[in-house]
């Protein structure tokens, strides 16, 4: 862990992110005894400080409980296997719809034993993490918020709201450990204190009082990365009666998969492990005494050949894993570009693998660490459509007093594609039976939600380079693009008038004089430096701004043809990156030689970057009455006597002096009259 700290070009958050994966926390783990005297369910939580505001207990879908109760509850066992179809990683578990289920169980309070709480599975609790089941505090924590404000149940402050804080209503109260907080009336005592102390605190006061236990945990487990499927590198051992699990001999690596049977395709339409129904291949000779004996057939997760493939690109006809020469010499990677999801799967694999390599030699020390530098994008978004069906116990008593007896068990939802949906005035219907739906704005295209696009369908209508400048063009990559059916059109449009003007340009007359052949080469060799250090830090969105803002000042220019044609040819090379193809069509009718990949990047001249005039707004008492042009390089003093020489600043005046003049060099002129 400690190596995250050299990793200085990487997010803060996927630091972040590791560090919480792999690190210990110290926590507290007690019990909550069940109303109907069965077992007690057992927690474990690091923020105990909190247990005030706890609203509920959930459990995994895969928790002892959950089990038991799906094999008597066709309900439970519907709910449980919607469940296990999501995700369990942090990002698919952040992003997924929180969905409960109502167990009907109740647990007292270990401070309270008159306060009940309600037991519910939570497909957002894992089993492989603490005890599987948690105690909720939505007041502060945003996933339990979430939950209890789609299923209607309280949420509790634990400690009083900031001054300048709204009360708590969609976005939970979550202080950073070392803040301080005031606590509403706190077990244990305290009326101010940070969250570190105070769940120290909680601690000691839990097992004074015998309920509670301090314990530390680990959040990093072990991977198991066999899988039972056709597809995957086979594990090299082999399974002896006599000699028990061997390895298989280095020189008949490596174990390459079976192709056919008998001269037929494999089955995959069976289930099961293909591998398993393969005796030709399954059956093998034991590589330590020679009788019969069963190849293994589980094969390894694919994130395994992920976890270092990069050093295999440094010698990829190498004889051993790598070379450890050309290792030495091509790593590190320098610049890694990838989806955050990954920050505790692969790029934390690949840092494991990567120091295991260097242990056993394939890797210099150096390489260590494989990745220089991170840079991780944000993701495309689409509006969600879906409805949603409650379904309830069957035996709920509909003339109960209860409240709680007659809200549903759980919701399950169904999703529409954007083509199977109209929107009308902000809202959502079937185009088949015209049903409304509802609408969440926007969210990651997820083929679970169905929110996703057809790119073959926005490049079959307006092309590859439409697609990818809109994307581009939308937000800066790091954050999330929502894709929108206008966004693309415009970006359509807008090419079309860069083709346009290329035409209009390729047409006119050789050495055609014209008038302002400076002051558009100026444009574009700001153009040059502004795109070209957006492309070099991620900011295509900021290239792309300054290309609008070029291909403008391309079309209203007055210039020549000769600086015209320079100023279309270069606008085509900084497209490049963006749109490929039309910046090929623009290259070659303006008879530029060979492709434009070929060709230098263009290199702004600093001479043209000089401004040799500037224009300063003038505000008077913050309005913005005009502005003045001179030399760039006067001093305030000259900016000044301009400025109040003006007709407006005169009229604000009316004869009178002014009570301050404020000059920001090459920025701006402020008069307090």
């Amino acid at each position: 862990m400690s190596g995250l700290d050299g990793l200085d070009n990487w997010s803060a958050k996927v630091r972040l992110m590791q560090e919480n994966w792999i690190g210990k926390s110290r926590g507290l783990q007690f019990g909550f005894e069940r109303c109907d005297g069965g077992e007690a369910i057992e927690v474990y939580t690091t923020r105990p400080d909190t247990l005030m505001g706890a609203s509920f207990v959930g459990i995994s879908p895969d928790h002892p409980i959950a089990k038991e109760l799906e094999k008597s509850s066709p309900e439970v066992a519907a709910f449980v296997a919607e469940c296990r179809k999501g995700g369990t990683t942090e990002e698919a578990i952040e992003t997924a719809e929180k969905l409960g289920y109502d167990t009907g169980i109740r647990v007292k309070h270990p401070l309270n034993p008159d306060w009940e709480l309600p037991v519910w599975i939570a497909n957002f609790i894992l089993m492989d993490y603490g005890t599987g089941a948690i105690f909720a505090c939505p007041a502060h924590d945003q996933r339990d918020l979430d939950f209890c404000r789609k299923y209607d149940l309280p949420v509790l402050n634990a400690f009083f709201m900031p001054d300048d804080a709204a009360p708590v209503a969609n976005e939970a109260l979550v202080p950073a450990k070392s803040e301080k907080v005031r606590w509403v009336d706190h077990f244990a005592g305290l009326t101010e204190a940070t969250g570190e102390e105070a769940i120290n605190a909680t601690v000691d006061f839990a097992e004074q009082a015998g309920w509670g236990e301090g314990v530390t945990k680990f959040r990093l487990r072990d991977w198991g990365l066999s899988r039972q499927r056709y597809w995957g590198c086979p594990i090299p051992v082999v399974h002896c009666a006599d000699c028990g699990v061997v390895p298989e001999k280095k020189e008949n690596l490596p174990i390459a998969l079976p192709y056919d049977e008998d001269g037929k395709a494999i089955d995959f339409s069976v289930p099961g492990n293909p591998l398993d129904r393969h005796p030709s291949w399954r059956n093998c000779a034991s590589p330590a005494c020679g009788k019969p004996a069963q190849r293994e057939t589980d094969t390894m997760d694919t994130f395994v050949d992920s976890s270092w493939y990069f050093a295999r690109f440094t010698a990829p006809h190498a004889e051993t894993p790598t070379d450890l020469e050309e290792a030495a010499y091509w790593m590190n990677v320098d610049q890694y570009i990838g989806g955050v999801e990954h920050a505790i799967l692969h790029l934390l694999y690949s840092r494991f693998f990567a120091r295991a390599m260097n242990i056993c030699g394939h890797l210099p020390d150096s390489a260590k660490e494989p990745f220089d530098a991170l840079f991780t994008q944000g993701m495309v978004t689409h509006a969600i459509y879906k409805s949603t069906e409650n379904v309830f116990h069957k035996d709920t008593d509909w003339n109960s007093n209860d409240s709680n007896a007659r809200l549903p068990a759980y919701s399950k939802s169904t999703y529409y594609y954007p083509e199977e949906v109209e929107l009308r005035d902000g809202r959502a219907f079937l185009k088949e039976g015209g049903a409304e739906v509802t609408v969440i704005p926007s969210a990651k295209m997820s083929k679970s939600k169905n929110n996703v696009v057809d790119p073959l369908s926005i490049i079959s209508a307006y092309g590859a380079d439409t697609a990818r400048w809109f994307v581009l063009s939308d937000s800066p990559p790091e954050r999330h693009g929502e894709w929108t059916a206008s966004g693309p059109e415009a970006a359509y449009k807008h090419l079309n008038r860069v083709w346009k003007l290329c035409d209009k340009i390729a047409a006119m007359e050789p050495g055609a004089a014209g008038q302002g052949d400076e002051e558009l080469l100026r444009e574009m060799h700001k153009a040059i430096r502004d795109v070209t250090l957006g492309v070099e830090s991620f900011g295509f969105n900021a290239s792309i701004a300054r290309l609008y803002a070029f291909t403008n000042a391309l079309a209203k220019s007055k210039a020549g043809q000769a600086a015209q044609k320079q100023a279309i040819m270069v606008l085509a090379q900084l497209m490049s990156p963006m749109t490929p193809h039309l910046s090929e069509d623009i290259w070659a009718h303006q008879g530029g030689t060979g492709l434009i990949t070929t060709a230098p990047w263009p290199v702004a001249d600093e001479a043209m970057l000089v401004e040799a005039s500037v224009t300063l707004p003038i505000q008077i008492n913050g309005k913005r009455l005009g502005e003045i042009t001179g030399a760039a390089d006067l001093d305030k003093a000259e900016v000044e006597k301009l400025a109040l020489a003006h007709e407006a600043v005169q009229k604000a005046l009316n004869g009178g002096a002014p009570k301050k003049v404020i000059v920001v060099p090459g920025r701006i002129v402020n008069v307090v009259a």
